[in-house]
């Protein structure tokens, strides 16, 4: 069975990461883990990466001179590293549109909420657990869904209900919500590698 050859973006603490790490050395994911790449050089997930042996890049546009170069570096180290799918993890930066179009159907995102309706541009982390709340509702969800050029507007792969219950802070719901993304994740990587979707 082939392997995803894989990278994760992640921006903060990667603990999705860890769990798609954990898995793979569990033998529950088919998948050699090629690249974690980071916008920010402090993001802890990066230290996971490399406690795990794994390469990491850290790659932001401030960086470069003009967009094309920041382009041309940014496919350029998915390339050096063989990558054929990308999933991002708490990754808060938009992604390019010339990635997305390398990547098209291969890159996937985390979302902790429902969407459409706790999506978009701002909606990530805490705040979508206190959009929940405000809300009212009864069950949220966790939800991995293709990257396209909008924001969490990519078709939907796959959703996990979460109970949300009466005494719920968010930061009370925000680890239940996350309990159940590390679940899901690395199963759906696990789909795709089956799937031969690579």
């Amino acid at each position: 069975m082939p392997k995803l050859n894989l990278a994760v973006f992640v921006s903060g603490g990667g603990t999705n990461l860890q769990s798609i790490i954990d898995a793979v050395g569990a033998g529950k994911l088919d998948a050699d883990i090629r690249l974690v790449l980071s916008n920010k050089s402090d993001a802890y997930g990066l230290t996971r990466a490399r406690n795990a042996g794994i390469p990491t890049a850290v790659i932001s546009s401030k960086d470069f001179p003009d967009r094309d170069a920041f382009i041309e570096r940014f496919l350029g180290i998915l390339d050096e590293h063989n990558v054929d799918f990308i999933a991002l993890a708490g990754y808060l930066r938009k992604i390019p549109l010339e990635i997305i179009d390398r990547y098209r159907s291969r890159i996937v995102n985390i979302h902790p909420g429902p969407l459409p309706d706790f999506g978009g541009k701002g909606m990530y982390g805490i705040r979508v657990h206190e959009a929940v709340l405000e809300a009212g509702i009864k069950e949220t969800c966790v939800t991995i869904h293709y990257v396209t050029e909008g924001y969490d507007e990519g078709a939907v792969i796959a959703t996990r209900a979460v109970p949300v219950l009466p005494d719920d802070t968010p930061e009370i719901l925000q680890k239940r919500v996350l309990k159940v993304e590390h679940e899901l994740y690395p199963e759906v990587l696990q789909r795709f590698t089956e799937s031969h979707m690579v």
